[in-house]
Order: structure tokens, then C-alpha cells, then sequence
């Protein structure tokens, strides 16, 4: 999380190559030749002793000896030289270095550490962002700047491209000249040492030169640092990613269906549609998405209209659409009766609309108004076969004069063939409308476009790790699993696992243990119900696949034969395995409900992730799965469950009613919750969980823990609501008020409380008139990354007894931590009761608390009381802006908090 010294990477004022050479297939020899090439401003410094001049440039025979500091230096050494080199540079004052040499990680120095370990140390003492080690290098072209060993300079353009591949950064380069791309900043970061992926999306995500970042990923180092930062960039711009080992399993021991469902792939992609970037699968792709988000308006939905003037292309695009799970709108009647007027009576009658091979523009015409009318339609894809008779030019030019007049409307166009069509689509360039060569391509367009589009509305989902409609038993459930570990156990039995999930609010069926056989017949008898029998044993991880599971016993002498039998095949298969016990269970009677399947994995990269999906013993052949990382709220509950097949059933079929949806997402957002509450537990499953209209009922659990972390909420890839922050404050006249972290459901309140805000109160806070904030702004303000922004908010009952926002304080920390914006705004009809200085001084102690060096804020010149306010609190008037603006900082660690009251 540190974008610092980044400056001096991308827009070094000098450059130096240390180990500069003039053979023309030497590292340092390309890397030469291609700084000399690119106009880059500044002077190029190269560093050998092997020569007095390199390319015809002065060289010089150690870092000792340049006439100035470089900023940036390009490392061409032998590995075992790297640190010593970094060591120099770091001690003359450069602050960032790429690294091009490999096998850094085994070459040892005479203290036994690895070259790498060295950097990485030299490094964090000098400040020096680090690109690589085994990096290509980089590449800056509104600079001209090819501080790289690739074998192409990068066209200037607005894309930037981070790739941990250097072979993938040359293939890239050679299909966008090919193709005419250009990027804003084109780099390899190799093995990445100290600037990851995180670093860079940081950077690039403000960088006014960059309209789209394109991420070539093989692994994630650090989770909240890449999920904070991705979610940051993509609110700014579109941020594209290919992963790379799709197939590749992670190797660990498996001891539930959940472990072996939720493999790394899924767990990735769960990743970045939770963090609204889109994932594609080649590069040509790629840059496909990219050019058409840059080209299409928003979406209002996804339903598809498809015109074509070739039946065989639309129904094409049709079957690659609904492939791809995508919706082909369903015109209604209203729609079809106009859409008969005036097309030819041997038109295709639905969707795909076939206009016949000899349709004019006037045809497409009439068409495209009647679609862009009709409320069953979202977006139209238009395609024109080359035909004889109609010019394929003048037919692109009808489309772009329509999409020109209706600017609402989602066009994306398809003209197939080559030379004859190649006018249109150059028009339709020319006109920024989205235009592909094949039927599969522009559907896929169409989807990257709709997949975006929710990954953006995920991305404004930030949920409190705590559910308001249930208050679990927290410390019944850790006593339980502290019990387990005590007695040097991972796995908890069934008993146990259901107590736990039953102090989180899901509901099981009623659950014993028995030790014996005869135990089992007791217990049977004392339930007085039809039981299901299984097997306890911490070695057997599926007790089905050895007939260890039987149900429907109907009384206790049944039971307990059953029993007999159980323990007497066990012996027989596995005889070291453990017998401890039986579990005896009410037969539960849920006639006509699905079987689900809940479920938690701890995977290596992301930390805990939820699956969720269609249950039952042959849960991994069918496969029907989605994953998602917690914390979750009902939003992307729902979302989770609609990603699933079995999704589609649980709405209900054949008279068989729905199932309760809202149960169902009410236990992925309680399973999440216990994960965040308690970090012992690694692994989860509720196999099956019955669920039907009635509810949701979990059958079998079972759980695995092991001793936490020390830090136990780092584990967690998106820092889940702070509960620890909450207080109960009470103003002057009495009155009580919660202070706590803004969470997403306020936004209903955040409306109502900017309503009541004198227009006085809103100047000083927006500096300027608002009448009221769009649902996407105030969405930012209330859907907050608590990793990096903070918002506390006072919240008290109104005389009708419902809660009601009074005041909030905010602030934005730099990716750095060095310093934090801040701004308070609290009801005029309430200052002077307290709550405000509370509220900053709230703020302050966190801020002081998580090593944050300086609060600082704008204040308008007028604002007097203010001024006034901040002062008592310690703030410094540090700089005047745009005449009518004061700009106040708080040094956050030699500042001593205020203990005078405020009476200003």
C-alpha cells in the first residue's frame, strides 16, 4: 500500500544503467540502445568498467563517479552483484530501480542469505521502489522513456499493461504494433520484491495518462493490498485482468467437499468480480474489452436484441450468446405488430430479427427505432452481411447517423467480411461505436460489457461484517472450538460443529453423541423420533463412502444393530482408524427440498473464502458451484446464489413452490460472520442444507480449526466492518448517540441527513450549493474501503424511534499512510452539544492509532468557527488556496490530544 518514490520510476528526471555494455545481444546493451532511441529528456548515464563509452556515450566506471544522482537506475549485473550495486545507488540517493537478472533467490552471499533477501533488506532501508528482479523492464512512451530489454518500443497511447511475464510482455508488444496500439506505461515487474501489483494499481489509478489498466497475473502476494487497491482503480477507470494457471489445483490436504471444490481459479475470479474488474482469457481479448467499454454507454439490462440481414449469422451470434449465459430479449406482442409493418412478410418473425439479405438502410432504420423503443430490449447488436445488392457502407452510416440521434441507445455493430466492409468499420471507429469482425466476437463484447457492469455495482458493495438482524453467541461458539484444541483436536465431531453453527443463527436438527452401540439404542429411545446414524471418526472424511451414514432407523433396537454393523465394517476397511463414537440425529422430514451446500476453504492466497451451491453425495460431480469472498451482505449473497444452476430450480418448478432465498442468504451472510468472528476455523461444510419454503435446515456439518494468527483480521482479503470502533457518546443536553463506522445500508439515512443540513452547513462542507448527492456518490460515501478511508457517524432515535444520522467525520488516507484528508459536517441545530469535537476527536485517536503522521483539511476563509474548532484541536493554518480556501494540518505524532473543552 505505497505508491512513494513511484514518481521516480515512471518519470525519472535521469537515468544510469549499471552494467552497460555496447554488445548488441548483451542486457545491457539493449537496454542502451533502447534508452537512445526514445527521446527520453534527460541524460542517460551508463556505468561499466569495461569501456570509456557506451553507444557513443560517455561512460562512467562506478555509481561513485556520475556527475549526478540518477533517479532511476536499470540493473544489468550478474545476480550476485545486484546488492552491492543496490547498496551503492541507495547510499548515492536514487530512489528506484529496475532489475533485469534472474535467479536471484539462489544466489547466496557469505552470511548464507539469498541475493534477493539482501535487496529486499537494502531496499526497506533506502526507500528504493524495486521493479523486478527478472523484470524486461519498462517502458513510459509520453516520455520517451524505454528503460527495457524488449525487442519493441511500446506506441504512446492510454492503456497501461503490468505483466509478471516477460515472454507474455514480448507477445503483447509484437500483437499491438501489428494491431496500432498504444500505451500509456508498458512494464514486466519480474518477481516483484517490493512493487507488486497493489503498488502500481495505486499509481495508475490516478494517473491522468491512463484510461484502463490490463493486468497479466500469475499470483497475488499480498491480498488486502491488491483487493484495496483494485477496488480503489476501478471506480476511477476499467481495470482488465488475464490469470494465468487457470487448471493449476492448490495442493493441500482435503478433508471436506468445500476444499476440493474451491480450487485457486475460482477463488481468483471470485477476486476480481468482487473487486469490479473484469477477467478475460487472451490478450486479443483483452484488448477487445477494452475497446469496447472505452465505446459503449451504460447498460440498462441485459437482454439482447439481435439485427441481421444473414439468418445464418444471427442465429450464430444467438447460440455464442446464450453459450456465454447471456439473454436474448423476448419481443413482445406490441413490439412484433410494428416490427410486421414494415419489414417483408418472410422476416424471421423473432429474435434474431432477420431483415432478409437485400435490407436497405431505411430497413435497419425503421427497425433500430422500433427496438430502441421497446422496454423488453436493453441493448441491440446490428449485423450486415456483404450482399450485392445493398451498399454495406451506406447501411454503417444509417446506424452511426441513429446512434448519433440516440444517444441512450447500446449499439454494437458486426459487419462480416474483409475488404468490402472494411469503410464501415472504420466509420463506426471513427464514430466510437463498438465494432467487431465476427458474430463470436461481438456477442463476447456485448458480455464483457455486462459482466463489467455488475462487477462495478459488486464493487460498491462493502458489507458490515455483522448482520443487524441477528446477534450471535460469539463466546459460546469459541468455547466450544477452544475445547476442541485444548484436547489437541482439528476436527470438531458433528455435535460440536452444529452447536457452533446453531450460536451463528443457522438452524440443524437435533444432534447427540454415543459412544456405543447400546448408547445408541438408549438414546434412540429417549428422542422417541425415526434417527439418522453416522460414524465419528476424525480419519474418515466422507462417512457415506464407507457406509457410514444410515437413515431412517425406526426404533432404538434398529439403531443399535445398525450401529454394530457401522463399527464392524470400519474395523474391517480401516482398522487404525479412530472410532469415536455415533452421532444420533432426528430424522429430518423435508419432503421435496434441495439440497444444498454451504461451505468455507482458507485459500493460500485470499485467506477464507464462502462457497455455496447444489449439495448432496455427489457434490463434486456435479460441480455446481460458486465462490465469494467474505464479508458478505444479502446483496451479494444473492449474487452468489443466482451464479449456481441449482439457483434456477430454488425459484420453483412444476408447482413445486420457491424456496426461502432469504434464509438461504441469510446463512451465507451468518457463515461469513463466523469465519470473520472466529479465526480458528479454516474449513467449513454444511453438506447437505436442506432448503425449501419453509427455511433452511443443515443436516450435516462438519468444521476444521487449528490456533489463529496473531493479526487474525489480515487474514481476510477485504477488511470486514470494525465493530471494536463503536461507542455510545452522550451529548451536553443528554442525549445518547452511537458513534460508529459509516456501513452501506446508511445510505437511506445518509439522503435524509443531507436534506436537514442548513444550506449554510453544505457550503462549508461541499464548498458550494448542493441540493441533494446522485445514489452513485452517495453510494462512495457510505460504501467505504475501511482499509483506507474511515467514516464515523452519529447516530441517535428521532421522536418516532427511529435512527437518524446527526453528524459524520471522514477521512481518506493516502496509499502511503503519511497523511489523511479529513471533513466533518454535524447539523447545525445540534452544534454545541458536544458531538463534534467528540466526533474529531474520534477520528484523531484512530487515525494516531493506525500510524498516520498528518490530518489535513480545507476550510473556507469565512468559516471561522471552524478555524476556530480545528485550532483547539491542534490543526496548524499550513497554506492558503485559491484565496478563499485554508488549508490546516495536525501533526498526528507530536500533537498531544486537546483536553480543554471546545466553547468557540
Amino acid at each position: 500500500m505505497s505508491v512513494r518514490n513511484l514518481k521516480c520510476l515512471f518519470k525519472p528526471e535521469s537515468v544510469a544503467v549499471v552494467g552497460a555494455s555496447n554488445s548488441e545481444t548483451a542486457i545491457g546493451g539493449i537496454v542502451m540502445r533502447n534508452l537512445l532511441r526514445g527521446d527520453f529528456g534527460g541524460p542517460i548515464m551508463p556505468v561499466t568498467r569495461s569501456a570509456q563509452a557506451v553507444q557513443g556515450v560517455l561512460a562512467y566506471p562506478d555509481i561513485a563517479s556520475l556527475p549526478l544522482t540518477p533517479e532511476l537506475a536499470v540493473i544489468c549485473t550478474p545476480p550476485e552483484d545486484v546488492p552491492q550495486v543496490v547498496d551503492e545507488l541507495g547510499a548515492r540517493g536514487t530512489r528506484a530501480a529496475v532489475v533485469g537478472s534472474a535467479g536471484m533467490g539462489k544466489a547466496e552471499g557469505a552470511d548464507g542469505r539469498t541475493a534477493m533477501d539482501q535487496v529486499q533488506d537494502l531496499a526497506r532501508k533506502y526507500g528504493m521502489r524495486i521493479l523486478g528482479p527478472n523484470s524486461m523492464g519498462l517502458m513510459v512512451p509520453h516520455m520517451g522513456l524505454n528503460a527495457s530489454s524488449l525487442h519493441l518500443p511500446a506506441r504512446q497511447g492510454r492503456l497501461a499493461f503490468v505483466s509478471q511475464s516477460g515472454a507474455l510482455c514480448a507477445s503483447v508488444l509484437d500483437w499491438a504494433h501489428t494491431h496500432g496500439v498504444g500505451f500509456s506505461h508498458f512494464m514486466s515487474i519480474g518477481e516483484a520484491v517490493n512493487t507488486d501489483f497493489g503498488d502500481l494499481l495505486d499509481y495508475l489509478g490516478s494517473d491522468p495518462q491512463t484510461n484502463a489498466i490490463l493486468l497479466y497475473i500469475q499470483s497475488v502476494k499480498d491480498r488486502r493490498n491488491f483487493m484495496s487497491a483494485a477496488r480503489a482503480a476501478a471506480r476511477n477507470k476499467p481495470v482488465l485482468a488475464i490469470k494465468a494457471g487457470r487448471h493449476e489445483q492448490a495442493s493441500r490436504a482435503v478433508y471436506s467437499h468445500t476444499g476440493a471444490l474451491a480450487g485457486s481459479d475460482q477463488v481468483y475470479d471470485a477476486a476480481f468480480r468482487r473487486a469490479g474488474m473484469l477477467r478475460v482469457y487472451d490478450f486479443e481479448e483483452l484488448f477487445a474489452a477494452v475497446e469496447t467499454l472505452g465505446r459503449s454507454r451504460r447498460l440498462k439490462g441485459d437482454r439482447l436484441a439481435i439485427v441481421t440481414n444473414g439468418g445464418g449469422v444471427g442465429i450464430m451470434a444467438a447460440d455464442d450468446l446464450l453459450g456465454l449465459d447471456g439473454r436474448l430479449a423476448d419481443l413482445s406482442d406490441d413490439t412484433m405488430e410494428k416490427l410486421n409493418k414494415v419489414l417483408p412478410g418472410i422476416w424471421s418473425g423473432g429474435n434474431p430479427i432477420d431483415l432478409i439479405g437485400d435490407a436497405p438502410p431505411d430497413r435497419y432504420l425503421e427497425t433500430l427505432k422500433i427496438l430502441h423503443a421497446a422496454k423488453e430490449v436493453d441493448a441491440i447488436l446490428v449485423m450486415h452481411v456483404p450482399v450485392a445488392m445493398v451498399d454495406a457502407t451506406a447501411v454503417a452510416q444509417a446506424v452511426i447517423n441513429f446512434a448519433k440521434e440516440k444517444r441512450t441507445a447500446h449499439i454494437g455493430t458486426c459487419w462480416v467480411g474483409d475488404e468490402r466492409v472494411r469503410d464501415a468499420r472504420r466509420l463506426f471507429a471513427e464514430s466510437n461505436i463498438p465494432t467487431l469482425d465476427t458474430p463470436d466476437q461481438a456477442v463476447r463484447a456485448f458480455m464483457h460489457t455486462v459482466q463489467y457492469q455488475r462487477n462495478q455495482e459488486l464493487l460498491m458493495e462493502t458489507p458490515a461484517s455483522l448482520a443487524t438482524d441477528f446477534q450471535p453467541a460469539t463466546e459460546t461458539a469459541r468455547s466450544i472450538i477452544r475445547d476442541v484444541l485444548a484436547r489437541g483436536d482439528s476436527m470438531l465431531s458433528e455435535p460440536e460443529a452444529k452447536a457452533v453453527l446453531l450460536a451463528y443463527g443457522v438452524p440443524t436438527v437435533e444432534t447427540h453423541i454415543a459412544k456405543t452401540p447400546d448408547e445408541v439404542e438408549r438414546l434412540t429411545a429417549r428422542m422417541g423420533h425415526t434417527v439418522a446414524l453416522k460414524i465419528m471418526s476424525p480419519d474418515i472424511g466422507h462417512k457415506s463412502d464407507v457406509g457410514g451414514v444410515v437413515l431412517d432407523l425406526n426404533t432404538p433396537e434398529e439403531a443399535r444393530q445398525a450401529a454394530e454393523k457401522m463399527e464392524s465394517r470400519l474395523r474391517r476397511i480401516f482398522p487404525d482408524a479412530r472410532l469415536d463414537g455415533f452421532s444420533v440425529q432426528t430424522m429430518a422430514r423435508r419432503t421435496g427440498a434441495h439440497e444444498l451446500i454451504v461451505g468455507v476453504s482458507t485459500d493460500p492466497i485470499f485467506g477464507p473464502v464462502i462457497l455455496f451451491g447444489q449439495g448432496g453425495v455427489a457434490v463434486e460431480v456435479i460441480g455446481d458451484r460458486a465462490v465469494a469472498l467474505p464479508p458478505m451482505n444479502m446483496t451479494l449473497a444473492k449474487e452468489v446464489i443466482g451464479r449456481t444452476r441449482v439457483s434456477k430450480l430454488l425459484e420453483g418448478y412444476r408447482g413445486r413452490p420457491p424456496a426461502d432465498t432469504e434464509s438461504i442468504s441469510r446463512t451465507l451472510i451468518q457463515v461469513g460472520q463466523l469465519i470473520t468472528d472466529i479465526p480458528e476455523i479454516v474449513e467449513l461444510d454444511i453438506n447437505p442444507l436442506f432448503a425449501d419454503a419453509d427455511g433452511v435446515l443443515a443436516i450435516d456439518a462438519r468444521m476444521r480449526v487449528q490456533e489463529a494468527p496473531a493479526v487474525a483480521t489480515d487474514r481476510l482479503a477485504i477488511r470486514p466492518y470494525p465493530r471494536d470502533l463503536e461507542e455510545v457518546f452522550t451529548m451536553r443536553n443528554g442525549r445518547k448517540v452511537m458513534l460508529r463506522p459509516i456501513r452501506p445500508e446508511d445510505e437511506p439515512n445518509h439522503h435524509v441527513f443531507v436534506s436537514r443540513l442548513t444550506p449554510e452547513d453544505i457550503r462549508f462542507r461541499f464548498f458550494g450549493l448542493v441540493q441533494e448527492l446522485p445514489h452513485s456518490q452517495m453510494a462512495r460515501l457510505t460504501q467505504i474501503d475501511y482499509d483506507r478511508e474511515m467514516a464515523f457517524i452519529g447516530v441517535s432515535k428521532d421522536d418516532e424511534g427511529n435512527d437518524e444520522t446527526l453528524g459524520v467525520v471522514r477521512t481518506v488516507t493516502d496509499p502511503d499512510n503519511e497523511s489523511a484528508e479529513f471533513s466533518i459536517v454535524i447539523r447545525s441545530n445540534l452544534k454545541g452539544g458536544g458531538l463534534g469535537i467528540r466526533m474529531m476527536e474520534k477520528m484523531i485517536e484512530y487515525c494516531r492509532a493506525r500510524g498516520t503522521k498528518y490530518m489535513v483539511g480545507q476550510v473556507l476563509k469565512e468559516n471561522q468557527r471552524m478555524l476556530k474548532f480545528v485550532e483547539h484541536l491542534g490543526f496548524k493554518r499550513t497554506a492558503t488556496i485559491d484565496i478563499d480556501i485554508v488549508e490546516v494540518t495536525l501533526d498526528l505524532q507530536n500533537t498531544p490530544t486537546q483536553q480543554e473543552p471546545f466553547t468557540g
